[in-house]
């Protein structure tokens, strides 16, 4: 009875336990983030106002942002930012984090999204083994026996900034049926949030 009862508990406990913590940790680094980027401006604000406003720091973070965004659709902006990156780039430390965090974060913009098809398995690296990957497009090959139809699919090695472009016949690809966040939380968390089955797969 009492190790049922302790069962009972480990196991609910587990689970809030689970639940819980994304959520706290994740309003903690907005909480973070939020007060970080309002005390860097507020004293800013504080000498031209004489009045320190709570919610004026982060507008202006979010303005810059923007801002930053604007520049960096066109032509000349991408350039100027190109050259920064590339000042920068030349400091040890910094560019040691700096494109393993930005291609981390650029899984996520739309721009790398849309370039994700789908979600599929694809036998790699050996026949019998199977990996998750993101169709990215189709190629047609010509060669001597004839023309090919592949699918190009992106195999993550190292969580998503690093992997192998692999070229699969197009009816060997399984459709797994996941949206593209489904495998990238699939990718992120190791494999742990792979689900236990994939009903809408196709052969």
């Amino acid at each position: 009875m009492a190790g049922g009862i302790r069962n009972w508990f480990k196991v609910r406990f587990l689970t809030g336990f689970f639940v819980t913590v994304p959520v706290i940790a994740t309003s903690w680094l907005l909480y973070i983030f939020w007060e970080k980027i309002d005390d860097f401006f507020a004293p800013i604000y504080e000498r031209m106002f004489g009045w320190k406003y709570p919610w004026l720091g982060f507008l202006t973070a979010v303005a810059l942002i923007l801002i930053v965004g604007i520049i960096a659709r066109n032509v000349v902006g991408r350039r100027v930012i190109a050259w920064l990156e590339g000042l920068m780039l030349r400091i040890p430390i910094f560019r040691s984090i700096y494109p393993s965090v930005k291609q981390l974060l650029e899984a996520f913009s739309p721009e790398k999204r849309s370039s994700f098809k789908e979600v599929v398995l694809a036998e790699h690296p050996r026949k019998g083994e199977y990996v998750f990957g993101f169709r990215t497009g189709d190629v047609l090959v010509e060669g001597p026996e004839g023309k090919m139809e592949l699918a190009a699919v992106f195999v993550p090695t190292n969580n998503l900034y690093l992997g192998d472009v692999i070229l699969v016949p197009k009816d060997e690809v399984i459709h797994t049926g996941l949206s593209v966040e489904e495998g990238l939380r699939i990718i992120l968390s190791a494999g742990t949030a792979t689900p236990t089955r994939l009903p809408r797969a196709r052969f």
